[in-house]
Protein backbone atom coordinates (compact mmCIF):
# COMPACT_ATOMS: atom_id res chain seq x y z
CA UNK A 1 0.00 0.00 0.00
CA UNK A 2 1.41 3.38 -1.00
CA UNK A 3 0.61 6.67 0.70
CA UNK A 4 0.37 9.69 -1.59
CA UNK A 5 1.11 12.98 0.16
CA UNK A 6 -1.82 15.42 -0.07
CA UNK A 7 -1.23 18.24 -2.52
CA UNK A 8 -3.89 20.54 -1.10
CA UNK A 9 -5.12 22.26 2.03
CA UNK A 10 -7.90 20.77 4.09
CA UNK A 11 -11.37 22.23 3.68
CA UNK A 12 -12.03 25.12 6.06
CA UNK A 13 -15.23 23.63 7.52
CA UNK A 14 -14.79 19.93 6.77
CA UNK A 15 -12.15 17.24 7.10
CA UNK A 16 -9.54 16.55 4.48
CA UNK A 17 -9.70 16.71 0.71
CA UNK A 18 -12.70 18.73 -0.51
CA UNK A 19 -12.92 16.35 -3.49
CA UNK A 20 -13.47 13.40 -1.14
CA UNK A 21 -16.50 14.96 0.55
CA UNK A 22 -19.80 13.48 -0.53
CA UNK A 23 -23.29 12.44 0.50
CA UNK A 24 -23.94 9.42 2.66
CA UNK A 25 -23.99 6.08 0.81
CA UNK A 26 -27.53 4.73 0.35
CA UNK A 27 -27.24 2.02 3.01
CA UNK A 28 -25.84 4.48 5.52
CA UNK A 29 -28.46 7.12 4.73
CA UNK A 30 -31.25 4.57 5.21
CA UNK A 31 -29.81 3.62 8.58
CA UNK A 32 -29.48 7.28 9.64
CA UNK A 33 -33.04 8.07 8.56
CA UNK A 34 -34.35 5.11 10.55
CA UNK A 35 -32.37 5.96 13.70
CA UNK A 36 -32.38 9.76 13.73
CA UNK A 37 -34.36 11.16 10.84
CA UNK A 38 -32.84 13.32 8.12
CA UNK A 39 -32.62 17.10 8.58
CA UNK A 40 -30.47 18.78 5.98
CA UNK A 41 -28.14 21.29 7.60
CA UNK A 42 -27.88 24.81 6.18
CA UNK A 43 -24.90 25.63 3.99
CA UNK A 44 -21.80 26.94 5.70
CA UNK A 45 -21.85 30.68 6.29
CA UNK A 46 -19.04 32.54 4.54
CA UNK A 47 -17.88 35.58 6.53
CA UNK A 48 -14.90 37.90 6.38
CA UNK A 49 -12.05 37.11 8.72
CA UNK A 50 -11.43 39.91 11.27
CA UNK A 51 -8.88 42.54 10.28
CA UNK A 52 -5.41 41.58 11.60
CA UNK A 53 -4.47 43.40 14.80
CA UNK A 54 -0.76 43.51 13.97
CA UNK A 55 0.75 46.92 13.37
CA UNK A 56 2.45 47.82 10.07
CA UNK A 57 5.76 47.86 11.92
CA UNK A 58 5.26 44.37 13.31
CA UNK A 59 4.34 43.02 9.89
CA UNK A 60 7.40 44.65 8.36
CA UNK A 61 9.64 43.04 10.98
CA UNK A 62 8.16 39.66 10.12
CA UNK A 63 8.69 40.23 6.39
CA UNK A 64 12.29 41.27 6.90
CA UNK A 65 12.89 38.16 9.00
CA UNK A 66 11.23 35.57 6.75
CA UNK A 67 10.74 37.26 3.40
CA UNK A 68 7.43 38.73 2.19
CA UNK A 69 6.28 35.45 0.62
CA UNK A 70 6.27 33.74 4.01
CA UNK A 71 4.14 36.23 5.96
CA UNK A 72 0.49 35.72 5.01
CA UNK A 73 -2.40 37.89 6.13
CA UNK A 74 -5.05 37.02 3.55
CA UNK A 75 -8.50 35.83 4.59
CA UNK A 76 -8.15 32.36 3.10
CA UNK A 77 -4.77 31.56 4.64
CA UNK A 78 -5.91 32.74 8.07
CA UNK A 79 -9.27 30.96 7.81
CA UNK A 80 -7.48 27.67 7.07
CA UNK A 81 -5.38 28.11 10.23
CA UNK A 82 -8.40 28.74 12.48
CA UNK A 83 -8.85 26.01 15.11
CA UNK A 84 -8.67 22.30 14.30
CA UNK A 85 -11.08 19.59 13.15
CA UNK A 86 -13.18 18.56 16.14
CA UNK A 87 -16.94 18.56 15.67
CA UNK A 88 -17.26 21.81 17.70
CA UNK A 89 -14.54 23.35 15.51
CA UNK A 90 -16.45 22.42 12.36
CA UNK A 91 -19.80 23.56 13.75
CA UNK A 92 -18.29 26.96 14.55
CA UNK A 93 -16.69 27.19 11.11
CA UNK A 94 -19.98 26.25 9.39
CA UNK A 95 -21.76 28.94 11.42
CA UNK A 96 -19.27 31.55 10.22
CA UNK A 97 -17.45 31.91 13.54
CA UNK A 98 -13.83 32.76 12.70
CA UNK A 99 -13.11 34.76 15.86
CA UNK A 100 -10.07 32.57 16.61
CA UNK A 101 -8.37 33.30 13.28
CA UNK A 102 -4.67 34.16 13.69
CA UNK A 103 -3.58 37.65 12.72
CA UNK A 104 -0.89 36.29 10.42
CA UNK A 105 0.42 32.97 9.17
CA UNK A 106 4.22 32.88 9.21
CA UNK A 107 6.36 30.17 7.64
CA UNK A 108 9.89 29.78 8.99
CA UNK A 109 12.33 27.66 7.04
CA UNK A 110 14.86 26.75 9.73
CA UNK A 111 15.44 26.32 13.45
CA UNK A 112 17.19 29.70 13.51
CA UNK A 113 14.14 31.41 11.99
CA UNK A 114 11.86 29.74 14.56
CA UNK A 115 14.07 31.05 17.36
CA UNK A 116 14.04 34.52 15.81
CA UNK A 117 10.26 34.40 15.52
CA UNK A 118 9.95 33.51 19.21
CA UNK A 119 12.21 36.42 20.15
CA UNK A 120 10.07 38.75 18.05
CA UNK A 121 6.89 37.38 19.66
CA UNK A 122 8.32 38.03 23.12
CA UNK A 123 9.30 41.61 22.19
CA UNK A 124 5.83 42.44 20.89
CA UNK A 125 3.89 40.13 23.21
CA UNK A 126 2.37 38.11 20.39
CA UNK A 127 0.87 34.70 21.13
CA UNK A 128 2.25 31.93 18.89
CA UNK A 129 0.67 28.59 17.99
CA UNK A 130 2.68 26.01 16.01
CA UNK A 131 0.79 24.56 13.04
CA UNK A 132 1.55 21.25 11.36
CA UNK A 133 -1.44 19.66 9.67
CA UNK A 134 -4.33 21.30 11.50
CA UNK A 135 -5.82 18.00 12.68
CA UNK A 136 -6.22 18.81 16.39
CA UNK A 137 -9.54 17.64 17.85
CA UNK A 138 -9.14 19.02 21.39
CA UNK A 139 -8.80 22.78 20.92
CA UNK A 140 -5.02 22.74 20.63
CA UNK A 141 -4.99 25.38 17.87
CA UNK A 142 -7.14 27.97 19.64
CA UNK A 143 -4.83 29.82 22.04
CA UNK A 144 -6.07 32.48 24.44
CA UNK A 145 -5.96 35.91 22.78
CA UNK A 146 -6.74 38.09 25.79
CA UNK A 147 -3.76 40.18 26.91
CA UNK A 148 -1.77 39.69 23.70
CA UNK A 149 -1.13 42.14 20.88
CA UNK A 150 -1.99 39.46 18.34
CA UNK A 151 -1.72 35.78 17.41
CA UNK A 152 0.79 34.24 14.99
CA UNK A 153 0.22 30.83 13.43
CA UNK A 154 3.72 29.40 12.94
CA UNK A 155 3.17 27.11 9.98
CA UNK A 156 6.08 24.65 9.70
CA UNK A 157 5.26 23.67 6.12
CA UNK A 158 8.70 24.76 4.81
CA UNK A 159 10.55 22.50 7.26
CA UNK A 160 10.11 19.20 5.43
CA UNK A 161 13.55 17.62 5.15
CA UNK A 162 14.74 14.15 5.94
CA UNK A 163 17.97 15.43 7.45
CA UNK A 164 19.79 12.24 8.30
CA UNK A 165 19.49 8.47 7.98
CA UNK A 166 21.58 6.09 10.11
CA UNK A 167 21.05 2.53 8.89
CA UNK A 168 23.47 1.14 11.46
CA UNK A 169 21.58 2.55 14.45
CA UNK A 170 18.29 2.48 12.48
CA UNK A 171 17.35 6.08 13.18
CA UNK A 172 16.36 9.05 11.05
CA UNK A 173 16.11 12.78 11.71
CA UNK A 174 12.91 14.34 10.38
CA UNK A 175 11.82 17.96 10.28
CA UNK A 176 8.48 18.83 11.89
CA UNK A 177 6.56 20.03 8.83
CA UNK A 178 6.61 16.66 7.08
CA UNK A 179 3.14 15.18 6.88
CA UNK A 180 2.73 11.46 7.50
CA UNK A 181 2.73 10.35 3.82
CA UNK A 182 5.64 12.67 3.00
CA UNK A 183 7.78 11.24 5.79
CA UNK A 184 6.99 7.67 4.77
CA UNK A 185 7.75 8.42 1.11
CA UNK A 186 11.18 9.85 1.95
CA UNK A 187 12.00 6.92 4.23
CA UNK A 188 10.78 4.41 1.63
CA UNK A 189 13.42 5.73 -0.79
CA UNK A 190 15.94 4.46 1.78
CA UNK A 191 14.15 1.12 2.18
CA UNK A 192 12.75 2.18 5.57
CA UNK A 193 9.49 3.08 7.26
CA UNK A 194 8.34 4.77 10.43
CA UNK A 195 5.09 2.82 10.75
CA UNK A 196 2.99 5.52 12.41
CA UNK A 197 -0.53 5.62 10.96
CA UNK A 198 -3.07 7.52 13.08
CA UNK A 199 -6.45 8.23 11.50
CA UNK A 200 -5.13 11.74 10.78
CA UNK A 201 -2.09 10.27 8.97
CA UNK A 202 -2.78 11.86 5.58
CA UNK A 203 -2.62 15.41 7.00
CA UNK A 204 -0.96 15.33 10.43
CA UNK A 205 2.73 16.21 10.73
CA UNK A 206 5.82 14.80 12.40
CA UNK A 207 5.93 17.79 14.76
CA UNK A 208 2.29 17.27 15.61
CA UNK A 209 2.82 13.56 16.28
CA UNK A 210 5.50 14.46 18.81
CA UNK A 211 3.76 17.46 20.37
CA UNK A 212 0.56 15.47 21.02
CA UNK A 213 2.07 12.09 21.97
CA UNK A 214 0.24 10.46 19.08
CA UNK A 215 -0.57 6.78 18.71
CA UNK A 216 -1.18 5.09 15.36
CA UNK A 217 -3.24 2.17 14.10
CA UNK A 218 -0.14 -0.06 13.94
CA UNK A 219 0.90 0.65 17.53
CA UNK A 220 0.66 -3.04 18.43
CA UNK A 221 3.64 -3.76 16.21
CA UNK A 222 5.50 -0.46 15.81
CA UNK A 223 4.64 1.30 19.07
CA UNK A 224 3.29 4.74 19.92
CA UNK A 225 5.04 7.76 18.44
CA UNK A 226 6.62 8.73 21.76
CA UNK A 227 8.18 5.25 21.87
CA UNK A 228 9.71 5.88 18.43
CA UNK A 229 11.38 9.16 19.43
CA UNK A 230 14.99 8.89 20.58
CA UNK A 231 15.91 12.57 20.28
CA UNK A 232 14.53 15.99 19.44
CA UNK A 233 15.31 19.70 19.16
CA UNK A 234 13.13 22.31 20.83
CA UNK A 235 13.21 26.07 20.22
CA UNK A 236 12.14 28.08 23.27
CA UNK A 237 12.22 31.78 24.21
CA UNK A 238 15.07 30.85 26.55
CA UNK A 239 17.18 29.10 23.93
CA UNK A 240 17.54 25.70 22.29
CA UNK A 241 17.02 22.37 24.02
CA UNK A 242 18.83 19.45 22.35
CA UNK A 243 17.85 16.04 23.68
CA UNK A 244 18.77 12.46 22.84
CA UNK A 245 22.48 11.71 23.20
CA UNK A 246 21.77 7.97 23.55
CA UNK A 247 18.87 5.52 23.19
CA UNK A 248 18.52 5.32 26.99
CA UNK A 249 20.28 6.72 30.03
CA UNK A 250 20.12 7.21 33.79
CA UNK A 251 21.05 10.89 33.59
CA UNK A 252 18.16 12.21 35.63
CA UNK A 253 14.54 12.46 34.45
CA UNK A 254 14.09 11.95 30.72
CA UNK A 255 13.44 15.45 29.40
CA UNK A 256 12.42 14.04 26.03
CA UNK A 257 9.24 12.86 27.71
CA UNK A 258 8.64 16.35 29.07
CA UNK A 259 8.68 17.79 25.55
CA UNK A 260 6.64 14.99 23.98
CA UNK A 261 2.98 15.84 24.53
CA UNK A 262 3.70 19.47 25.45
CA UNK A 263 1.49 20.80 22.60
CA UNK A 264 3.56 23.89 21.85
CA UNK A 265 3.30 25.19 25.42
CA UNK A 266 7.02 24.71 26.20
CA UNK A 267 8.51 25.43 22.77
CA UNK A 268 8.40 24.52 19.10
CA UNK A 269 9.84 21.19 18.00
CA UNK A 270 12.14 21.74 15.01
CA UNK A 271 13.60 18.24 14.54
CA UNK A 272 12.83 14.71 15.71
CA UNK A 273 15.17 11.71 15.70
CA UNK A 274 13.08 8.56 15.38
CA UNK A 275 13.62 4.83 15.35
CA UNK A 276 12.90 3.34 11.92
CA UNK A 277 12.35 -0.18 10.54
CA UNK A 278 13.07 -1.96 7.29
CA UNK A 279 10.21 -1.87 4.82
CA UNK A 280 8.16 -5.03 5.35
CA UNK A 281 8.28 -7.51 2.50
CA UNK A 282 4.86 -8.90 3.38
CA UNK A 283 1.60 -7.46 4.70
CA UNK A 284 -1.47 -9.50 5.55
CA UNK A 285 -4.66 -8.19 7.19
CA UNK A 286 -7.46 -10.49 8.23
CA UNK A 287 -10.70 -10.42 10.22
CA UNK A 288 -11.79 -12.53 13.18
CA UNK A 289 -15.09 -12.88 14.96
CA UNK A 290 -15.66 -13.17 18.71
CA UNK A 291 -18.94 -13.79 20.49
CA UNK A 292 -18.74 -10.71 22.69
CA UNK A 293 -16.66 -7.61 23.35
CA UNK A 294 -15.44 -9.11 26.62
CA UNK A 295 -14.32 -12.34 24.95
CA UNK A 296 -12.46 -10.41 22.27
CA UNK A 297 -10.82 -8.12 24.83
CA UNK A 298 -9.66 -11.14 26.83
CA UNK A 299 -8.12 -12.56 23.66
CA UNK A 300 -6.27 -9.29 23.05
CA UNK A 301 -4.99 -9.33 26.62
CA UNK A 302 -3.73 -12.88 26.13
CA UNK A 303 -1.79 -11.88 23.01
CA UNK A 304 -0.27 -8.85 24.73
CA UNK A 305 0.74 -10.74 27.86
CA UNK A 306 2.23 -13.69 25.99
CA UNK A 307 4.44 -11.84 23.47
CA UNK A 308 2.13 -12.65 20.55
CA UNK A 309 1.35 -9.17 19.30
CA UNK A 310 0.69 -8.68 15.57
CA UNK A 311 1.32 -5.35 13.85
CA UNK A 312 -2.34 -4.24 13.92
CA UNK A 313 -4.83 -5.38 16.54
CA UNK A 314 -8.26 -3.80 16.98
CA UNK A 315 -11.64 -4.98 18.21
CA UNK A 316 -15.07 -3.45 17.57
CA UNK A 317 -17.84 -3.87 20.13
CA UNK A 318 -21.19 -5.40 19.21
CA UNK A 319 -22.73 -2.10 18.11
CA UNK A 320 -19.78 -0.96 16.01
CA UNK A 321 -19.67 -4.42 14.43
CA UNK A 322 -23.41 -4.42 13.72
CA UNK A 323 -23.10 -1.08 11.93
CA UNK A 324 -20.06 -2.32 9.98
CA UNK A 325 -18.13 0.83 10.92
CA UNK A 326 -14.81 -0.93 10.32
CA UNK A 327 -15.60 -0.73 6.59
CA UNK A 328 -16.06 2.98 5.90
CA UNK A 329 -17.27 2.27 2.36
CA UNK A 330 -20.19 0.10 3.52
CA UNK A 331 -21.42 1.46 6.85
CA UNK A 332 -24.82 -0.06 7.51
CA UNK A 333 -24.08 -3.00 5.21
CA UNK A 334 -24.34 -6.64 6.19
CA UNK A 335 -22.28 -8.09 9.05
CA UNK A 336 -21.79 -11.50 10.61
CA UNK A 337 -22.73 -10.51 14.17
CA UNK A 338 -20.64 -10.81 17.31
CA UNK A 339 -17.56 -8.61 17.52
CA UNK A 340 -15.14 -7.98 14.67
CA UNK A 341 -11.40 -8.10 15.27
CA UNK A 342 -8.88 -6.87 12.70
CA UNK A 343 -5.43 -8.47 12.84
CA UNK A 344 -2.57 -7.29 10.66
CA UNK A 345 0.88 -8.81 10.19
CA UNK A 346 3.81 -6.99 8.56
CA UNK A 347 7.41 -8.12 8.26
CA UNK A 348 10.00 -10.00 6.23
CA UNK A 349 8.10 -13.30 6.65
CA UNK A 350 4.74 -13.15 8.39
CA UNK A 351 3.75 -16.81 8.11
CA UNK A 352 5.30 -17.95 11.38
CA UNK A 353 3.93 -15.11 13.50
CA UNK A 354 0.55 -15.37 11.82
CA UNK A 355 0.31 -19.07 12.59
CA UNK A 356 1.11 -18.52 16.28
CA UNK A 357 -1.39 -15.67 16.63
CA UNK A 358 -4.09 -17.56 14.73
CA UNK A 359 -3.68 -20.65 16.90
CA UNK A 360 -3.99 -18.54 20.02
CA UNK A 361 -7.09 -16.71 18.77
CA UNK A 362 -8.82 -19.94 17.75
CA UNK A 363 -8.04 -21.42 21.13
CA UNK A 364 -9.65 -18.40 22.77
CA UNK A 365 -12.91 -18.73 20.83
CA UNK A 366 -12.18 -16.69 17.74
CA UNK A 367 -13.48 -17.58 14.28
CA UNK A 368 -11.35 -16.60 11.26
CA UNK A 369 -13.23 -14.61 8.60
CA UNK A 370 -10.43 -14.32 6.05
CA UNK A 371 -8.58 -11.46 4.43
CA UNK A 372 -11.41 -9.74 2.52
CA UNK A 373 -12.73 -7.83 5.52
CA UNK A 374 -9.20 -7.11 6.69
CA UNK A 375 -8.43 -5.58 3.31
CA UNK A 376 -11.68 -3.58 3.48
CA UNK A 377 -10.55 -2.08 6.78
CA UNK A 378 -7.18 -1.11 5.25
CA UNK A 379 -8.91 0.54 2.30
CA UNK A 380 -11.06 2.71 4.57
CA UNK A 381 -8.76 3.20 7.54
CA UNK A 382 -8.43 6.98 7.09
CA UNK A 383 -12.00 7.73 5.93
CA UNK A 384 -14.01 7.97 9.17
CA UNK A 385 -13.77 11.78 9.47
CA UNK A 386 -15.46 12.12 6.07
CA UNK A 387 -18.39 10.10 7.39
CA UNK A 388 -18.59 12.43 10.39
CA UNK A 389 -18.90 15.42 8.05
CA UNK A 390 -21.65 13.73 6.02
CA UNK A 391 -23.58 13.01 9.21
CA UNK A 392 -23.32 16.65 10.25
CA UNK A 393 -24.76 17.56 6.83
CA UNK A 394 -28.01 15.69 7.64
CA UNK A 395 -28.50 16.94 11.19
CA UNK A 396 -26.71 14.22 13.13
CA UNK A 397 -24.21 15.23 15.82
CA UNK A 398 -21.26 12.84 15.50
CA UNK A 399 -18.03 12.95 17.46
CA UNK A 400 -15.39 10.74 19.05
CA UNK A 401 -13.64 10.56 22.40
CA UNK A 402 -11.08 8.16 23.81
CA UNK A 403 -9.41 7.01 27.01
CA UNK A 404 -7.32 4.15 28.39
CA UNK A 405 -7.19 2.04 31.52
CA UNK A 406 -5.82 -1.16 33.02
CA UNK A 407 -7.31 -4.49 31.99
CA UNK A 408 -8.98 -5.04 35.36
CA UNK A 409 -10.94 -1.78 34.97
CA UNK A 410 -11.84 -2.05 31.28
CA UNK A 411 -15.44 -3.23 31.64
CA UNK A 412 -16.24 -0.69 34.37
CA UNK A 413 -14.84 2.17 32.29
CA UNK A 414 -16.60 1.00 29.12
CA UNK A 415 -19.96 0.91 30.90
CA UNK A 416 -19.45 4.21 32.73
CA UNK A 417 -18.65 6.22 29.59
CA UNK A 418 -21.51 4.71 27.57
CA UNK A 419 -23.96 5.35 30.41
CA UNK A 420 -22.77 8.95 30.81
CA UNK A 421 -23.22 9.70 27.11
CA UNK A 422 -26.67 8.14 26.78
CA UNK A 423 -27.86 9.75 30.04
CA UNK A 424 -26.89 13.20 28.74
CA UNK A 425 -27.87 12.81 25.08
CA UNK A 426 -30.99 10.65 25.36
CA UNK A 427 -32.32 7.30 24.16
CA UNK A 428 -31.89 8.06 20.45
CA UNK A 429 -28.12 8.14 20.91
CA UNK A 430 -25.88 5.44 19.47
CA UNK A 431 -22.55 4.86 21.21
CA UNK A 432 -19.96 2.64 19.52
CA UNK A 433 -16.59 1.55 20.86
CA UNK A 434 -13.43 -0.17 19.76
CA UNK A 435 -10.08 -1.13 21.25
CA UNK A 436 -7.21 -0.22 18.94
CA UNK A 437 -4.18 0.17 21.24
CA UNK A 438 -3.18 -2.74 23.45
CA UNK A 439 -0.53 -3.16 26.14
CA UNK A 440 0.44 -5.90 28.55
CA UNK A 441 -1.25 -4.00 31.35
CA UNK A 442 -4.26 -2.40 29.65
CA UNK A 443 -5.85 -0.91 26.55
CA UNK A 444 -7.47 2.15 25.03
CA UNK A 445 -11.21 2.58 24.49
CA UNK A 446 -12.28 4.73 21.52
CA UNK A 447 -15.93 5.82 21.45
CA UNK A 448 -17.93 7.15 18.52
CA UNK A 449 -21.19 8.95 19.33
CA UNK A 450 -24.12 9.82 17.06
CA UNK A 451 -27.34 11.56 18.09
CA UNK A 452 -29.87 13.98 16.56
CA UNK A 453 -28.57 17.55 16.71
CA UNK A 454 -30.27 19.80 19.25
CA UNK A 455 -31.08 23.46 18.67
CA UNK A 456 -27.66 24.31 20.12
CA UNK A 457 -25.36 21.41 19.13
CA UNK A 458 -22.29 23.10 20.62
CA UNK A 459 -23.84 23.17 24.09
CA UNK A 460 -25.30 19.71 23.50
CA UNK A 461 -21.85 18.23 22.92
CA UNK A 462 -20.17 20.32 25.62
CA UNK A 463 -22.49 18.87 28.24
CA UNK A 464 -22.12 15.32 26.94
CA UNK A 465 -18.35 15.54 26.69
CA UNK A 466 -18.10 16.97 30.21
CA UNK A 467 -20.22 14.17 31.65
CA UNK A 468 -18.26 11.46 29.83
CA UNK A 469 -14.92 13.06 30.77
CA UNK A 470 -15.86 13.09 34.44
CA UNK A 471 -16.92 9.46 34.15
CA UNK A 472 -13.43 8.62 32.85
CA UNK A 473 -11.71 10.36 35.77
CA UNK A 474 -14.13 8.88 38.31
CA UNK A 475 -13.31 5.43 36.91
CA UNK A 476 -9.60 6.03 37.45
CA UNK A 477 -8.79 6.25 33.73
CA UNK A 478 -6.90 8.85 31.70
CA UNK A 479 -8.68 11.76 30.07
CA UNK A 480 -6.90 11.02 26.77
CA UNK A 481 -4.88 8.17 25.32
CA UNK A 482 -3.82 9.87 22.08
CA UNK A 483 -5.95 12.94 21.26
CA UNK A 484 -3.97 15.19 23.66
CA UNK A 485 -5.18 17.79 26.17
CA UNK A 486 -5.61 21.01 24.17
CA UNK A 487 -8.13 23.32 25.79
CA UNK A 488 -10.99 20.82 25.88
CA UNK A 489 -9.43 18.44 28.42
CA UNK A 490 -7.62 20.83 30.79
CA UNK A 491 -10.21 20.62 33.58
CA UNK A 492 -10.01 16.82 33.75
CA UNK A 493 -6.27 16.74 33.10
CA UNK A 494 -5.85 18.78 36.28
CA UNK A 495 -7.87 16.18 38.18
CA UNK A 496 -5.82 13.36 36.66
CA UNK A 497 -2.40 14.70 37.65
CA UNK A 498 -3.44 16.50 40.84
CA UNK A 499 -2.29 19.84 42.26
CA UNK A 500 1.37 18.82 42.55
CA UNK A 501 1.42 17.75 38.90
CA UNK A 502 -0.19 21.02 37.85
CA UNK A 503 2.41 22.98 39.84
CA UNK A 504 5.25 21.12 38.10
CA UNK A 505 3.89 21.93 34.62
CA UNK A 506 3.32 25.57 35.53
CA UNK A 507 6.87 25.84 36.87
CA UNK A 508 8.33 24.45 33.64
CA UNK A 509 6.14 26.81 31.63
CA UNK A 510 7.28 29.81 33.69
CA UNK A 511 10.95 28.88 33.23
CA UNK A 512 10.85 28.22 29.47
CA UNK A 513 8.21 30.80 28.54
CA UNK A 514 8.23 33.55 31.18
CA UNK A 515 6.08 35.94 29.12
CA UNK A 516 3.56 33.20 28.27
CA UNK A 517 3.53 33.62 24.48
CA UNK A 518 3.70 29.89 23.65
CA UNK A 519 0.22 28.57 22.82
CA UNK A 520 -1.36 30.31 25.82
CA UNK A 521 -4.26 28.50 27.46
CA UNK A 522 -3.40 25.17 25.83
CA UNK A 523 -2.52 22.03 27.84
CA UNK A 524 -1.41 23.75 31.08
CA UNK A 525 -4.30 23.72 33.61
Amino acid sequence: MTHEPPSHEMHASRWGDPASAGPLPDATRDLVELAFGIRESPAAVDVTVPVPSLSPGQLEELRVLLGPDHVLTGDEERRLRTRGKSTPDLLRARAGDVADAPDAVVRPGSHAEVEALLALAVRHHLAVVPFGGGTSVTGGLAPRREGFAGVLSIDLVRMKALREVDTVSMTAVLEPGLRGPEAEALLAEEGLLLGHYPQSFEYASIGGFAATRSSGQSSAGYGRFDAMVVGLTLATPQGTLELGSSPANAAGPDLRQLVLGSEGAFGIITAVRVRVRRLPAQKVYEAWQFGSFSEGADAMRHLAQNALMPTVLRLSDETETALNLASQSDVGGGTTGGCLMIVGHEGPDVAGRRALVSAALEGLGGTPLGEERGDAWVAGRFHAPYLRDSLLDVGVLAETLETATFWADRERLYTAVKDALTAELGDRTIVLCHISHVYETGCSLYFTVATPQAEDPLEQWRAAKARASQAMIDAGATITHHHAVGTDHREWFAQEIGPVGVSILRAVKAELDPTGVLNPGVMIP
